[in-house]
């Protein structure tokens, strides 16, 4: 039996690093500690967040600069053997920059930042971030972001759906993305990038804890 350790990487420029602390800690009640992007690896941690934000100030673009933090080659080394990462909007698009997940995003259809309650559909519940919600369940997270637009190629997307590696959608497409796509997850099935924030929605005292479950599951995976 494994214990749950979480590591959530602190980036310069990461500014919901202590929301997902919160949800973690607090919430769930697991060992959750922050990992500065200029340490070595991810030490004994076998669940790893990249939070939300704007890590180096998305000079470039979002996540280019910060996919080449000490850090993140430990994190594409824990990956590959098969421990836990979410990514969660701005975590997400460096996730993208790493590799760790295809496609990339892009500037939001209006081109304005958005930051407003949505509402998902559940695509897949056969995965270790999704087995709590049934399918095709509709719940509600929140985003907050200016480059949530998702886009792959025409080949990628086939894989995408084909693989079933799409687990959420947006049900009214907030920012353009393809395919309404939400979040996705890798092929080995252990790592999650989502615009959605669902530690944000993770507290009935804030109205909404949709995006508890999502947490709960990745914990619970690993007992």
């Amino acid at each position: 039996m494994s214990v749950p350790k979480v590591g959530i990487i602190v980036f310069p420029g990461s500014n919901c690093d202590h929301d997902a602390y919160f949800a973690f800690k607090d919430i769930i009640g697991v060992d959750t500690k922050f990992l500065w992007h200029k340490e070595g690896d991810v030490g004994d941690r076998n669940i790893v967040i990249l939070p939300g934000g704007f890590s180096y100030g998305d000079y470039l673009r979002s996540g280019a600069i910060a996919r080449f933090s000490n850090i993140m080659q430990d994190v594409i080394r824990f990956a590959g053997n098969g421990g836990i990462v979410l990514g969660i909007c701005n975590g997400f698009q460096i996730l993208c920059e790493t590799g760790l997940l295809p496609g990339a995003l892009t500037r939001n259809r209006d081109l304005k930042f958005i930051c407003k309650n949505v509402s998902l559909k559940v695509e897949n519940n056969k995965s270790i971030f999704t087995y709590k919600y049934d399918i095709k369940e509709n719940i509600n997270i929140p985003i907050a972001h200016g480059e949530g637009n998702y886009y792959c190629d025409e080949n990628t997307l086939t894989e995408l759906i084909s693989n079933n590696q799409v687990l959420f959608r947006y049900n009214d497409n907030p920012n353009g993305s393809i395919e309404d796509i939400a979040g996705i997850q890798n092929k080995k099935r252990n790592v999650l990038g989502m615009m959605p924030h669902p530690e944000r929605a993770s507290d009935i005292r804030l109205g909404n804890n949709d995006g508890l479950r999502l947490l709960q599951g990745i914990v619970e995976s690993v007992i």
